[in-house]
């Protein structure tokens, strides 16, 4: 790895703390995007439409910070965006993106139809877009693991203990594998890491 600083577009404590796992945190400089408002996927039912606009995000996300560093002591320095998302897929509805619950009092309605509904005894796909630029290269990468959940029995059994632990607010698709939402997880294939935010396996390879 040959360079001294990377830049961490990214406003997510977590994925500081993975990509402290690979490389001293005294490296890691956090500069989020400017803009925190992103393209939707509302318009998307299928995976390679959905991918192709993660990509698009963490790109854009890329092309914020940049701006951002360019004319300082920062400018010579990678920068590493990212973004997860987390992908179910209906029988009719074809793919479609669940995001963060919404804000205020009805989060709790949204991750308990999402838990019931897409979650319990399915799998669902959690991806995350990176977008790595150093000196005048952009490499974008994509990361995909699947997701198993307990069946609904399981599923009801403990969901309000869950919801009442408040642990679904700001996360992609109303859960943390990484806390008490992995109770209701019965296999993973693919990156832990990547459900977590940042997948370690691809990070890694690209800063080689």
């Amino acid at each position: 790895m040959r360079f001294d600083k990377i830049i961490l577009g990214s406003r997510s404590p977590r994925r500081k703390e993975l990509l402290s796992l690979l490389i001293p945190p005294s490296a890691i400089c956090v500069l989020p995007p400017r803009n925190s408002e992103e393209a939707g996927f509302d318009e998307f039912s299928d995976l390679e439409s959905i991918s192709a606009q993660l990509l698009s995000i963490c790109t854009a996300k890329n092309n914020d910070v940049f701006s951002q560093v360019k004319s300082s002591s920062h400018s010579g320095d990678p920068v590493l965006t990212a973004d997860t998302i987390v992908v179910v897929k209906g029988e009719q509805t074809g793919h479609r993106v669940l995001g963060q619950p919404p804000a205020g009092p009805g989060w709790e309605l949204t991750v308990r139809d999402w838990f019931v509904e897409e979650y319990a005894g399915k799998t669902h796909q959690v991806l995350t877009g990176l977008c790595f630029r150093t000196g005048d290269q952009i490499i974008t990468e994509m990361a995909q693991t699947l997701v198993t959940f307990h069946d609904i029995d399981f599923v009801k059994r403990h969901l309000d203990w869950y919801l009442s632990s408040q642990e679904s607010i700001g996360k992609a698709g109303g859960y943390a594998v990484q806390g008490a939402g992995s109770l209701f997880v019965q296999r993973i294939e693919g990156s832990l890491s990547n459900v977590v935010g940042l997948p370690l396996e691809l990070v890694i390879r690209l800063l080689d």
